[in-house]
């Protein structure tokens, strides 16, 4: 084997091993009221007008109805308004209706109706509730 090919092979095992070692962050949509914010977090809480991405203020927005909609999985959810989920979700507190296109790993509060695919803990809802269970 020649010098060259050696140290050829020798970048590719090192590329290689970087590849394997790259964590893939994977990105949510959240619509708050129409507005837009892509972020990499996944415990997304909305009080007092602000949005709360693992723990960081990521964004202000005015108080009253709030609609949120999620692209994305979600480990925990606490709004005070509507929650809509493209995704899977763990734990969701909300005090308006809740809609999970995938499954809920965890128990959901919702002030109004819920609606969901499989849900592995309870459900309180102040409305209806349409899930697979």
């Amino acid at each position: 084997m020649s010098i060259f090919m050696a140290h050829k092979e020798k970048n590719n095992r090192q590329e290689r091993g970087f590849l394997r070692k790259t964590k893939e962050v994977k990105m949510n949509r959240i619509t708050i009221n129409g507005k837009t914010i892509t972020c990499s977090g996944t415990n997304v809480v909305i009080n007092n007008g602000k949005v709360i991405v693992d723990g960081k203020t990521i964004q202000e927005c005015n108080s009253g109805d709030i609609k949120v909609t999620i692209e994305g999985d979600v480990n925990k959810i606490d709004c005070g308004g509507s929650v809509e989920v493209h995704g899977n979700s763990g734990s969701i507190n909300c005090g308006g209706s809740c809609e999970v296109s995938g499954d809920v790993k965890g128990d959901i509060y919702a002030g109004g109706s819920v609606t969901c695919g499989n849900v592995s803990g309870d459900i309180d809802a102040g409305g209806s509730v349409r899930c697979r269970r």
